[in-house]
């Protein structure tokens, strides 16, 4: 079969990204496979491709109803109208819709919660499945940076439908989360095809500051002198909408973008991002995943992340195109203690625990167990799940490895922070790489970080017209 034609034939491209061809050609082959690809790289061919070519259903598990949304639009822009996504946001009656069409479906997108359901995994094993794709796998991994416990579960469902050959796509990922994604998706001898991390068109910009207010005033000079679009990421939901809004009031294209905010308007900011209605993103990191924007010059971190993993991701998406784009990391000294303190408080404690299974042992529901304990929705999955098979005395033992990971992975960041030799380098380490491209801009510490080429002196970039009441009114008006 001659896929450059293929690829043509079906999605108008002359060539292939690097790693695409060899993911596609392994999963042809009936191959598990683990592609760990930079952001940017066109993960989603790798299954679109091979799925059209292949007989019977291609199940994407994908973490996010947003991503679900973008790439089942994605798809059905290409003319593939064999598209759907099952998800907790849709009504009984649009749930019926896509099981009465079940068989008329290529592409079914669906969340890890759903498919953990017994009734949903005994409704799909019923299917000709001929890929099972875990997108953004790095989220199955313990040690992951965006770790789902419902993905652990996977394993089980690929086990009854048959074992179809698996496909983990992922933008990053170390050893220990490597061998996660193989062995909790019950991979046989996979073929792992990794690309470099290196983003030669990416400058590195670390700036520290003495305060959240210098941090505020830094934020807003860079905007109202420089071109987007770009997204702000910034450590809560309080700080998105109110750094928001004082960008606005100077005018800027922005918008806040949290977890907090309605699905629905949520899914507008994202489609006024995506196309160029908004010049900036001001959000939590609920913000990113997926998203299929590539001009993106900038990404701004007024917070300090929790790892280099997840550093990488989110910076990662400014310069998708190849052009020259700029990745700055806002820090001021308490910044440490702040992530740690919300790092750490992702886990419950050792009373929490212990009052948790003896409420689950007395016939206490999940919910209620979860409320008495005082612990959060994902806490109460990582102990259900741990606690099926583990005596209490070792998942206390388990949350205390996860505790000092988190730890070592925060330390990453702060060693990136406080680097005395090349940032990029600095980054590319944490995962056993070298950078083996040379370019004119790097790093601030290897001081060539130029971001002239960002200035503008066009004063209304980013900005909205900003018109009179009168003006509002007329508009209002007619």
């Amino acid at each position: 079969m001659d896929l450059q034609q293929e690829l043509k034939k079906r999605f108008g491209f002359d060539q292939f990204r690097p790693g695409q061809e060899d993911v596609i050609q392994s999963i042809l082959q009936h191959t598990d496979t683990l592609a760990i690809l930079p952001t940017g790289m066109g993960k989603s061919l790798c299954y679109q491709l091979p799925g059209e070519l292949l007989e019977g259903l291609v199940l994407i598990v994908s973490p996010l109803v947003s991503l679900m949304e973008d790439q089942v639009a994605s798809i059905r822009r290409r003319g593939e109208k064999r598209v759907a996504a099952l998800n907790s946001f849709l009504s009984a009656e649009q749930r019926k819709h896509v099981y009465d069409e079940i068989h008329n479906i290529k592409f079914l997108f669906i969340s890890p919660e759903m498919l953990s359901r017994s009734d949903m995994q005994h409704f799909l094993t019923k299917l000709p499945v001929s890929i099972i794709v875990v997108d953004e796998a790095h989220c199955i991994s313990q040690w992951g940076f965006d770790f789902r416990p419902d993905y652990l579960k996977l394993g089980e469902f690929i086990r009854l439908a048959g074992n179809p050959p698996i496909l983990a796509l992922t933008a990053t990922a170390d050893a220990r989360v490597q061998t996660d994604i193989i062995n909790y998706l019950h991979m046989t001898e996979p073929t792992v095809i990794r690309q470099s991390l290196d983003r030669p068109n990416l400058s590195y910009t670390v700036k520290k500051l003495g305060s959240e207010l210098e941090k505020t005033v830094w934020v807003k000079e860079r905007l109202l002198s420089t071109k987007g679009p770009g997204i702000i990421y910034v450590a809560s939901r309080k700080r998105a909408d109110e750094l928001t809004r004082l960008l606005l009031q100077e005018g800027i294209q922005i918008a806040s973008y949290h977890a907090g905010k309605e699905p629905e308007d949520r899914n507008i900011i994202q489609q006024q991002f995506l196309s160029g209605e908004l010049s900036w993103i001001c959000a939590t990191n609920a913000f990113g995943m997926g998203i299929h924007k590539d001009n993106i010059r900038q990404v701004i971190h007024d917070q300090l992340p929790a790892s280099a993993a997840a550093y990488v991701q989110e910076a990662g998406r400014a310069g998708r195109d190849g052009e020259r784009s700029s990745a700055v990391l806002l820090y001021v000294n308490d910044d440490e203690q702040k992530v740690r303190f919300i790092v750490q408080n992702d886990l419950p404690e050792e009373p929490q625990v212990r009052h948790y299974l003896s409420m689950r042992n007395s016939g206490q529901s999940i919910e209620s167990s979860a409320q008495l304990a005082g612990i959060s929705e994902t806490s109460s999955r990582l102990i259900q799940y741990y606690g099926e098979t583990m005596t209490v005395e070792d998942v206390l033992k388990t949350f205390t490895r996860l505790k000092y990971d988190k730890e070592e992975k925060l330390r990453q960041m702060i060693t990136y922070v406080h680097a005395q030799t090349c940032l990029r380098e600095q980054l590319l380490s944490f995962f056993d790489e070298q950078s083996t491209t040379s370019q004119s801009w790097c790093c601030s510490v290897c001081g060539t970080a130029d971001e002239a080429w960002l200035y503008t002196a066009d004063s209304s970039v980013n900005r909205r017209t900003l018109l009179s009441w009168g003006e509002r009114i007329q508009l209002l008006l007619y």
